[in-house]
């Protein structure tokens, strides 16, 4: 008795790595702005009046909002400068690598406390 090789026929996808590379560089856009935003909202008083989005939570409303609309925001417009691109996906991982660090930094009460 022979084995007869069925193979099956292989499919090979070229995606571009673009849209990917917006997610995670736009993540780490987005929590910079949180970072920004949560400062400013607690240093600036005419900036923490503005972030009163809803009265019982306070600025934090404003704040949380506003770097969720940066970050959808930055995610749409690299989305679509690189919908069909191959882009440099090290570079940007440590790119977005460092804005997530600079904005977990930004956060720390110590530091935050400096502004």
């Amino acid at each position: 008795m022979s084995q007869t090789e069925i193979s099956a026929p292989t499919v090979s996808y070229d995606l571009p790595n673009g849209p990917g590379a917006a997610a995670i560089l736009s993540a780490g856009i987005g929590a910079f702005a949180l970072a920004v935003f949560a400062i400013a909202g607690d240093k600036i008083a005419w900036f923490q009046k503005m972030m009163v989005f809803y009265k019982p939570t306070g600025p934090l409303s404003g704040v949380t909002t506003s770097a969720i609309v940066v970050w959808l925001v930055a995610w749409g417009v690299l989305e679509g400068w690189w919908r069909n691109r191959e882009v440099s996906l090290g570079r940007i991982g440590a790119v977005a690598l460092t804005l997530l660090l600079l904005s977990l930094l930004l956060t720390f009460p110590p530091l935050a406390d400096l502004f």
